[in-house]
C-alpha cells in the first residue's frame, strides 16, 4: 500500500482495545479483514546472521500465506521505514520445506489474532499478542500516520518503532523467561506489565 517494497509504520500498546476500535469506526475506518489466527515462522541461516544484520526472512500463515523478507530499519526515524518485499505462496508446508531445503532454519514461532481496518489511505491493524494487546498504523509516510494516530486519540509520544520480536526478547531478559517462541500457551497465566515491555499505554486517557 505504500511506496513499492517499502514498509512504512509504527505501532502502540493498548489498554483498550475494544474503544480504540469503535474510534476506528467512527473516524470512516472499513473493516478490510476480521479478526484472524495467524502463525508465523521467522527464519535464519544457522549462524544467525539474518538476524544479526536485522533482516528477516517471515513465512506467515492466516487466510492466505506469505512470503516476507523486510531489510534493516531506517536510522532516525520517528518511525519505522525498511524495505519490504512480500510475495503470496500457495503451500505453506511446501515453502518451508524449500527454505530449509536452503539451510534456512525456523529461529521462532511467533502467533497472534490480528484485525485489519482500511482508512483511507492507511491500513490499522489490531494485534492481540501473548503479552498484550496493540494498534499498528501503516501509510505512506510519518506525517500521515502521525495525523491518523492523533485522530484516534493515540499518544504519539508513546509509539513504538520496535518489533514485536525485538519487544519479547526485552520481555525475556527482563522477566528471565526461557519461552523459545512466543505463543499462547508459553504465555498462559503470566501477567505481563508495561514496564516489563518498555512501553507505556497510547490510549490511557482515551475511554471512548
Amino acid at each position: 500500500m505504500n511506496q513499492p517494497d517499502q514498509e512504512i509504520e509504527v505501532k502502540f500498546y493498548l489498554l483498550r482495545q475494544a474503544a480504540l476500535e469503535k474510534r476506528i469506526l467512527a473516524a470512516g475506518g472499513i473493516l478490510a479483514q476480521a479478526r484472524v489466527h495467524e502463525v508465523n515462522l521467522r527464519f535464519d541461516l544457522p549462524d544467525g546472521s539474518l538476524t544479526a544484520n536485522r533482516r528477516v526472512l517471515r513465512l506467515r500463515q492466516d487466510v492466505r500465506s506469505v512470503l516476507t523478507y523486510k531489510g534493516p530499519s531506517a536510522a532516525g526515524q520517528v518511525v519505522n521505514m525498511r524495505q519490504e518485499i512480500e510475495t503470496d505462496v500457495s503451500d505453506f508446508a511446501a515453502a518451508r520445506r524449500i527454505l530449509e531445503a536452503l539451510g534456512y532454519q525456523v529461529a521462532v514461532m511467533y502467533e497472534k489474532w490480528r484485525t485489519t481496518y482500511q482508512l483511507e489511505n492507511l491500513e490499522i491493524v489490531l494485534d492481540e499478542l501473548p503479552y498484550g494487546d496493540f494498534c499498528e498504523i501503516e501509510g505512506p509516510d510519518a506525517e500521515s500516520i502521525r495525523s491518523t494516530a492523533g485522530l484516534l486519540k493515540l499518544d504519539w509520544g508513546a509509539r513504538i518503532t520496535d518489533s514485536y520480536l525485538g519487544m519479547f526478547g526485552r520481555l525475556k531478559a527482563n522477566l528471565g523467561l526461557t519461552a523459545e517462541h512466543l505463543d499462547f500457551a508459553s504465555f498462559a497465566g503470566l501477567k505481563i506489565r508495561p514496564d516489563d515491555l518498555g512501553a507505556v499505554y497510547a490510549d490511557k486517557g482515551s475511554r471512548g
